[in-house]
């Protein structure tokens, strides 16, 4: 009998949640039901992780407790996914399979707020002193805190570019890292281990680490100043235009959206030669797949969006771990109370039976 194995597992519904609901017709994003359109802006990330996790915004994400970096390697990803696992011996975190719902959910509000403060410090660097608590505990905000963690100041308009961006990058339904947090979380393990194992699945470059890449085509375009001929070069050449074309996402990813509107809001100085390219691509891509819905992504405003921010290219996927901590908090809280072991089958298609002889 042949069983099918879906390559990817594409179209496999895994679990039933309550958490998100990404619109794929619509062009939507719904956080328990609340448009990601409505709370961009209007509801503070701190808040939004509230929303995820508890189902209503208080009490929220709380501030960072004083805690050092355990260990710098000069990546952030790394700092942060080993100094994430190393919480739970050193704040004595439960085994999510013998403690109550209510202190898993605070211990992952320990760990995601000190997930944020360890990207801060990593980004900070070793040659530089910490920022004192004092002028860090002024911040109203958790990216405003976030921001003096890391350079001493905030800029206000760089406050209401990360605070957009971690919001609309908070929760995507069932994608790689979330379902590695799951998968570690159904076997009883602590949170941290569940936090760390997403970040690391985040790292590869399929799934956090495409924005970076859509500012090299911005640069080019921005030194040519010809964004059609551009597009025309890179899809003749076979090469992939970054930032373009959904997985999930049969219209607009609603995401991009947001983070467009939030660029034109800030003022981004790379909106023009972003409209341009985007406004290429989009022809380009239409003319030549007529049949297949090809529209922007959410990589590439975010590319636009944490660039005017200051964020350097190799920090994005770091901060992409900042704002899905908020995710996968809460599908570690719901896989939590599934209180079942995640255990998928494989299709064996391998040799049949054989002596060793025949090897």
């Amino acid at each position: 009998m042949v069983v099918e194995a879906p390559s990817g597992l594409e179209g496999v519904v895994a679990f039933r949640t309550e958490i998100a609901e990404p619109d794929k017709e619509g062009s939507a994003l719904r956080y328990r039901g609340v448009d990601i359109e409505d709370l961009v802006g209007r509801v503070p990330f701190e808040k939004v992780w509230g929303l995820l996790v508890d189902g209503s915004y208080e009490p929220g994400l709380p501030p960072a407790i004083p805690y050092p970096l355990p260990m710098r390697t000069g990546d952030t990803r790394v700092d942060v996914q080993a100094a994430l696992a190393q919480l739970a011996p050193n704040w004595g975190f439960g085994q999510l399979l013998d403690i109550s719902d209510e202190r898993a959910r605070d211990e992952l509000a320990q760990a995601s707020v000190m997930a944020l403060s360890f990207v801060a410090q990593s980004a900070r660097g070793t040659g530089r002193p910490p920022v004192s608590q004092r002028d860090i505990d002024r911040a109203r905000s958790i990216p405003e805190r976030f921001l003096i963690r890391w350079r001493g100041e905030a800029d206000p308009d760089h406050v209401k570019a990360i605070d957009a961006y971690w919001i609309s990058a908070a929760e995507h339904g069932m994608n790689a890292s979330t379902f590695t947090a799951r998968v570690v979380a159904s076997t009883g393990a602590d949170v941290a281990a569940a936090l760390s194992a997403a970040v690391g699945a985040l790292s590869g470059p399929l799934h956090g680490g495409a924005p970076s890449r859509v500012l090299t085509m911005l640069d080019d375009v921005e030194a040519s100043g010809d964004a059609p001929s551009y597009v025309k070069s890179v899809l003749d050449r076979g090469d992939r235009l970054m930032g373009f074309g959904h997985r999930v996402y049969r219209a607009e990813d609603p995401r991009a959206r947001v983070l467009r509107r939030t660029a034109s809001e800030i003022g981004a100085p790379r909106l023009d030669v972003a409209e341009k390219l985007e406004q290429a691509a989009l022809a380009e891509l239409q003319e030549r797949h007529p049949e297949r819905v090809l529209a922007t992504n959410v990589e590439f405003w975010s590319a636009v969006v944490l660039d005017y921010a200051g964020v350097p290219p190799e920090l994005f996927t770091p901060m992409f771990t900042s704002a899905r901590v908020a995710g996968w908090s809460a599908h570690i809280l719901e896989q939590k109370r599934e209180a079942r072991l995640i255990r998928p089958t494989a299709a064996y298609v391998g040799p049949g039976p054989r002596s060793p002889d025949q090897v």
